[in-house]
């Protein structure tokens, strides 16, 4: 029976970092570390902006595929469970801090995206130390199959990154896990005032929300309510208008909930659209898109949605 060309063979590679077995052991490759995955994801970001940049544009990826060998991956994650989701943390924090600069120089930095996407996964042709990056500029964007993306390989055998064209088909053996995937909201946070501790932006409320999935544990979105009306609406939301706090989970309804700010009496009321919705441990009835019903929301409450995602509201 015909034996099936390995990853490295298909995309015309495997003589790159092709080694003998004593060469291997003597070359032991040193395990993963927290900052290692960080300081690696950095340099791609700003090789992207290196690459994708023109004229006073300011462009870069908002998708990162960090690819492993399998045994890496896992004895990485052993003992570790959400440490990717504070390296992603830190290196959006990075992310924006680099933008920052740019800004300050009177470039052009508007996002490409509405979010970034972060994925760990690992590869079966993979051999221990090898590592790879996949960048795109729209997280999960539709492909046709002829389109191709750019992949950053590192082999074992020369350290030496190599940069190919490979096609959206060969992303097929690629393992991904759940713990791995992260997702956050891009986020215009790169005014110098800001950074430097300015009085912050006036709103009439905040909410926060704490993801409570395993994937984005501890995770936190806060969102600034700067109209007198707004929408909170779930993953498949497609509207990316100021007035919509758009939580990215499946748990969220589209649209869930309405919140509105009575200047006349200078209170807050919701409306609820979603399956369930309780606010300060009652239930909320359930009403029509179109003919909403409005319950005072008092500041400080907190709102459960769905029975899984809570959202606190907060005086700005």
């Amino acid at each position: 029976m015909e034996s099936k060309p390995n990853f490295w063979q298909r995309i015309g590679i495997q003589d790159w970092f092709l080694t003998n077995e004593t060469q291997a052991k003597a070359k032991a490759p040193a395990g993963l570390t927290p900052e290692g995955i960080y300081q690696y994801i950095v340099e791609k970001f700003e090789e992207s902006i290196k690459q994708l940049s023109f004229a006073q544009r300011v462009v870069f990826y908002h998708e990162f595929i960090i690819s492993f060998n399998a045994e890496d991956y896992h004895e990485f994650m052993q003992n570790k469970q959400g440490i990717f989701g504070l390296i992603v943390q830190e290196s959006v924090n990075k992310f924006y801090e680099i933008l920052r600069g740019y800004r300050e120089q009177g470039k052009n930095v508007v996002p490409s995206g509405s979010k970034w996407v972060f994925r760990l996964v690992s590869h079966p042709d993979y051999a221990r130390g090898d590592k790879g990056f996949i960048g795109k500029l729209l997280p999960d964007n539709d492909m046709q199959k002829d389109d191709n993306l750019r992949v950053t390989f590192i082999p074992r055998q020369t350290g030496i990154a190599q940069t190919f064209d490979v096609n959206h088909e060969v992303l097929k053996g690629f393992t991904y896990y759940s713990e791995g995937y992260y997702e956050l909201p891009y986020e215009d946070m790169l005014n110098a005032d800001a950074a430097k501790g300015a009085k912050p932006e006036e709103g009439y409320a905040r909410l926060e929300t704490i993801f409570p999935e395993q994937q984005r544990s501890g995770l936190k979105m806060e969102y600034l309510m700067k109209d007198e009306e707004i929408i909170v609406s779930g993953k498949e939301e497609t509207r990316h208008e100021a007035h919509i706090f758009r939580i990215p989970t499946e748990w969220v309804n589209v649209p869930h909930l309405r919140i509105r700010f009575n200047k006349a009496d200078g209170k807050f009321y919701l409306a609820s659209f979603g399956e369930m919705t309780t606010l300060n441990e009652n239930v909320i009835e359930r009403s029509d898109v179109n003919a909403p019903r409005w319950t005072e929301l008092p500041v400080n409450s907190r709102i459960l949605l769905n029975g899984i995602i809570g959202v606190n509201l907060f005086k700005a």
